[in-house]
């Protein structure tokens, strides 16, 4: 009997270290910090968290990340966002969610891609069977250069904002208008 609890606590210490080392090793593939961009307006929440590279000398965009390819929209997981009620998104409806997002970077426009797949390592796994929303917007050259990965929201003015994506000097917006629960719900009645 002594025998079998000392195995049973030996396998319990090996299990707990393997899972510590596990974890460990997560930690130790986050080359950059976890970063979050949030807004709240009105019966609205959004949240985007994001890992935040950073440029160090390097050329980003057509080097770094390839121009034409899926990129994870920063470092580490898969960037996420999360919107507490419907809005518009570049001009789309989105529903009420989390999605996983993802960029594909252009010399003049970039594609946006919102995606169900959620808990991605980077977008080696990326799937656009799972595509829940494509959009196009303008790339913007800076002449300043931002050394961080940055994702922010652009003041609230007339119910609508936009998502700012800068690194190095290339700058990206993408429109979101909020929608009020009535007319999110098709409910018209004064």
């Amino acid at each position: 009997m002594k025998s079998y609890f000392l195995y049973a606590l030996v396998l319990l210490l090996s299990v707990t270290a393997c899972q510590n080392s596990s974890n460990q090793a997560e930690f130790d593939r986050r080359k950059s910090p976890i970063a979050i961009a949030k807004l709240n307006h009105a019966d609205t929440y959004i949240k985007i968290v994001y890992g935040q590279p950073y440029k160090r000398g390097r050329d980003i965009f057509g080097e770094l990340e390839a121009y034409g390819e899926v990129w994870r929209t920063g470092a580490n997981e898969a960037t996420e966002l999360t919107t507490t009620r419907d809005i518009l998104f570049a001009g789309n409806h989105l529903d009420a969610g989390t999605y996983a997002l993802f960029t594909i970077p252009g010399k003049d426009r970039w594609t946006i891609i919102l995606n169900s797949q959620l808990g991605q390592w980077g977008a080696f796994e990326y799937d656009s069977d799972f595509d829940v929303l494509r959009v196009d917007v303008d790339r913007i050259k800076k002449k300043d250069i931002t050394e961080a990965f940055t994702i922010q929201f652009d003041e609230v003015k007339n119910d609508s904002t936009s998502i700012i994506m800068e690194w190095d000097t290339t700058q990206v917006k993408i429109p979101i208008e909020f929608t009020t629960q009535e007319s999110s719900t098709g409910d018209t009645s004064s």
